[in-house]
């Protein structure tokens, strides 16, 4: 087995489901005592915070870059960044290193590909929808067409994700809030919905509208690291 790396901490609610979801879905594939081989280097989130606040992406490069390297040479295989939002400096923290990046577009938009969904609808914070970098990913290896809300709905996506479940409060208010403008992005043609930061997921889940794909970007990524680590 492979040991795979972990840019973690942003936030620490994602970082432990991926932990989480990498030692289960090894489990589930290998039996017995079976768990995955990890390494984390788990960040302090008020870094992350301020960087995505600020708009200080050249911090960013530099201590993710830092922090790659640390995996590197920790004998990862390969390694992850559990943030869609910090994949805004994925050209920075992987320049000049010897292993694979395993970027959560790719593993996402092979599964949309395989489904059939050609326009689904894109939550994340203010980076993520209003910024190109994932769009343009998406759009560029896989052709697929990239919806966001609206900018109001998208400080309110923003806000929830870094006031309350970022430190692990999913309140009933604003899951209503999430699903809301889910099924207004539906209305207005989106096939599917890319749950674009790795919190989201903590809060609404496929369950909650069964007739809309909901593409949780942390098991997809989780299940594209286990399928390296496997060979």
């Amino acid at each position: 087995m492979k040991r795979i790396g972990i840019i973690g901490g942003a936030s620490n609610q994602a970082t432990a489901e991926y932990y989480r979801l990498l030692n289960a879905e090894v489990n589930r594939r290998l039996g017995g005592w079976n768990t995955a081989e990890v390494v984390v280097s788990s960040m302090n989130f008020a870094l992350a915070e301020r960087w995505v606040r600020t708009g200080d992406w050249d911090a960013a490069g530099r201590d993710l870059a830092a922090r790659a390297e640390v995996l590197e040479q920790a004998g990862c295989a390969a390694f992850l960044c559990a943030s869609n939002t910090l994949h805004r400096v994925a050209d920075a923290f992987t320049a000049g290193r010897s292993i694979p990046f395993l970027h959560v577009v790719d593993a996402t938009g092979a599964e949309i590909r395989a489904r059939g969904l050609g326009r689904v609808a894109l939550l994340g914070t203010r980076p993520v929808m209003a910024q190109d970098f994932l769009k343009r990913r998406y759009r560029g290896r896989f052709g697929i067409d990239i919806v966001v809300p609206d900018a109001a709905e998208c400080d309110d996506l923003d806000r929830i994700i870094f006031d309350e479940l970022c430190h692990g409060r999913f309140l009933p208010e604003s899951k209503a809030r999430y699903l809301a403008i889910v099924d207004g992005l539906a209305l207005a043609g989106a096939e599917g919905v890319i749950l674009g930061c790795t919190e989201i997921p903590l809060l609404i889940q496929q369950a909650d509208r069964p007739a809309l794909p909901f593409l949780d970007t942390v098991a997809l990524h989780v299940r594209a690291a286990v399928d390296f680590a496997l060979g």
